[in-house]
């Protein structure tokens, strides 16, 4: 899980949390631990210029605590120039809970954690992610109204994978509009990592194009269900990262474009939903570039989520979720140009743009 080419030692050396390569200037950390229940979570709260900073907890079994802050604070900096970039007025956090959630969850401890963020009166919003579920937040909705994701029953807009997977499929078809000249992925090889919500989805839209379609997941038993019910093919080779595909889609866990994978791709677009795709910006962002590689920035392509919690947030509307989804597409081709018009990587055009529009509100907030 951990995202950085850093080993134990050298995080050991470093400030607990100051000294983090992830920390990047957040606003408030906020560490929450419950003996009764076994709850040992972070929050990260990264930015609020732009709004409450809204983002998913994820129940992860770190390998330790340094693993579990190293990936609050990378994915809650993401979630500030993912609400920025598609403008949202939305700050950046995100929240960890530490155990394996189909041993160590339990309503108690679901529950406990709601208690948490209703302590921070509204600066974060939480919503699901990798471990918890639209029942966990019904469950959290019962304790605090600073969460979003919770079931259409109860006046929420439920699980936001499927809008999550719309994003992904309009990022990757403008990806190929850049790299190959159509948008129409009929006949492209796609090779899919991870089948979880977000991917099967994907999948189907996938499929539904015309696309021929690999997939990847650490679960036998996943994969042989997306060839039976799309007909799907699952990757055979040694090594997935160096399958000759015209698209590899990441849609698990992050850190994929690595030093040990990066040289190894042959796919000419990178697009998926996974978060934090390149585990250095500043090394394998310019690699992907150099090599040739049309690289949809993840936090952009993904960001169908958050719209679609927002949309909760603001009254929920699908259509309106959905339209402003399908401007993932425009906002995409937007970034490559802007990336050629100034020789700058995807990952620093979208990040620039982002901030651009998080320093407009900064100057907004201070004249008022």
């Amino acid at each position: 899980m951990t995202s950085e080419s850093v080993t134990q030692k050298e995080l050991q050396k470093m400030d607990p949390v100051f000294g983090q390569l992830s920390f990047d200037n957040h606003e408030q950390i906020v560490f929450c631990n419950d003996k009764d229940t076994g709850l040992k979570a972070i929050i990260g709260i990264h930015n609020t210029v732009m709004g409450p900073a809204l983002g998913g907890t994820r129940m992860w079994n770190y390998a330790n605590e340094w693993e579990a802050l190293n990936d609050v604070l990378r994915l809650s900096r993401g979630m500030t120039y993912k609400s920025a970039i598609t403008g949202l007025n939305l700050g950046g956090g995100k929240a960890v809970i530490i155990g394996d959630s189909k041993i160590h969850k339990t309503p108690e401890l679901i529950t406990r954690f709601g208690q948490f963020v209703n302590g921070l009166s509204g600066k974060y919003i939480t919503a699901e992610d990798v471990g918890t579920t639209t029942a966990d937040m019904d469950r959290i909705r019962e304790v605090t109204p600073y969460v979003t994701g919770i079931s259409e029953s109860i006046g929420g807009s439920g699980n936001p994978s499927p809008v999550t997977a719309f994003g992904v499929f309009m990022g990757m078809k403008a990806a190929a509009k850049y790299k190959f000249g159509s948008e129409n992925l009929s006949g492209k090889k796609v090779l899919v990592q991870g089948t979880g919500h977000v991917g099967e989805t994907l999948i189907d839209y996938l499929t539904k194009e015309g696309a021929i379609v690999y997939v990847s997941d650490i679960h036998q038993d996943k994969m042989e269900n997306m060839v039976s019910k799309y007909g799907a093919i699952i990757f055979a080779g040694d090594d997935l990262y160096s399958a000759d595909v015209d698209i590899y889609s990441p849609c698990a866990l992050g850190a994929t474009l690595n030093d040990d994978t990066i040289y190894k791709i042959k796919a000419k677009v990178i697009a998926g939903a996974a978060n934090n795709q390149l585990a250095i910006e500043t090394v394998h962002g310019p690699i992907l570039r150099e090599r040739g590689i049309a690289y949809a920035p993840d936090f952009l392509i993904n960001a169908g989520g958050i719209i679609n919690v927002y949309s909760e947030i603001m009254k929920y509307d699908k259509a309106e979720a959905m339209r402003r989804t399908e401007n993932i597409y425009n906002t995409t081709l937007e970034i490559f140009n802007f990336a050629d018009a100034n020789n700058l990587t995807t990952q620093q055009a979208a990040m620039q743009i982002a901030q651009n529009r998080i320093d407009i509100r900064k100057k907004e907030n201070a004249n008022k």
